[in-house]
Parts: structure tokens; C-alpha cells; sequence
């Protein structure tokens, strides 16, 4: 068991998982790394807002935000957010993942990782027909207003039931 395990299965017990999961990112050594924070999350975790920061840690060369740190910021969040979401009786790994840079981002930058309930609706659904499915999920890194998109991230997941076995 992982301490990210640990803690998700014995924080909700203290916070709420919402407030949890925001800092369980923002205190994980793995993904301060990345230089983003999680800002913000709604109670039922179904939205999740990063911001990364432009600082001396993540500037390349020509003093833009390096590609690397705008993948890592978003690599994590749909896998975890899609788990607790879902809950225990499901399985979520991240399959591939592609980032396509628009434009060098000289400002901080921002993401929204948002699931519907109709989505999650529709994905439960489907695992229950196909056993297996794969889930693409698109994420935009824009500018404070959403009005630049400096980078566009694809996931690509997959899920499944658990298969519980009783001995």
C-alpha cells in the first residue's frame, strides 16, 4: 500500500475528501515538482482547478514555462480525480497521454479537469456492458481568463470492475 493509499483511505475520516485531495497534491513531493498547485476542487470532486506558475523553477531556455512542467501538472489529476469518483469497485490507469504546445506561456497558466454526472453516468454504464473500456479526456492549459490556450493535453485511460475474489 502506497502512503497516497494510506491517506486515502484513512484521511476521509478527518477531512473532507475534497479538501484531502487538494492536499494530498499539494504536499506530495511528486507533484510539487511539477510547480503547479491544485487551487481548487468542488465537494463531490467532479471538478478540479490547477494553476502553474511561471517561476525560475520551471523556465526553459527562452524563459517560457518548460513543456515538461505543463505535462506533469496535468498527468495525475484525471487518473486520481476518475478513482475518487468511482470508488473502490473500480480500476483506472492512465494508458497514454499526448500534449500538442500552441503557443509559449511567459504567464502563469491554468487547467480545469471537469467530469458531468451524466459522464460518469455513461462510463459506469459501459464498464458494466464491456468489462473494459478506454476514456479520452481532453484538458486545455490557458491564461487566467481562458481566452489563450497555450497547450492541449489528451488522456487516455482505462477502466474496468474490480474483481473481487472471496477466499
Amino acid at each position: 500500500m502506497t502512503i497516497y493509499q494510506l491517506i486515502g483511505n484513512f484521511g476521509p475520516k478527518f477531512l473532507p475528501k475534497s479538501t484531502l485531495f487538494k492536499l494530498a497534491f499539494n504536499l506530495s513531493p511528486m507533484y510539487r515538482r511539477s510547480c503547479a498547485r491544485i487551487i481548487e476542487v468542488s465537494e463531490d470532486i467532479m471538478r478540479v482547478k490547477i494553476k502553474l506558475p511561471i517561476s525560475f523553477r520551471n523556465k526553459n531556455y527562452i524563459g517560457s514555462i518548460f513543456g515538461g512542467s505543463m505535462f506533469s501538472a496535468t498527468d495525475p489529476i484525471c487518473m486520481v480525480q476518475l478513482i475518487n469518483i468511482l470508488g473502490k469497485e473500480y480500476v483506472v490507469w492512465d494508458k497514454s497521454a499526448e500534449i500538442k504546445f500552441k503557443k509559449p506561456a511567459f504567464k502563469d497558466l491554468f487547467a480545469e479537469f471537469d467530469f458531468k454526472e451524466a459522464e460518469i453516468n455513461l462510463i459506469k454504464e459501459k464498464v458494466k456492458e464491456k468489462k473494459e473500456i478506454e476514456i479520452i479526456k481532453n484538458i486545455n492549459l490557458n491564461n487566467a481568463n481562458n481566452s489563450i490556450i497555450f497547450a492541449e493535453v489528451e488522456k487516455k485511460s482505462i477502466l474496468h470492475q474490480k474483481i473481487i475474489t472471496k477466499i
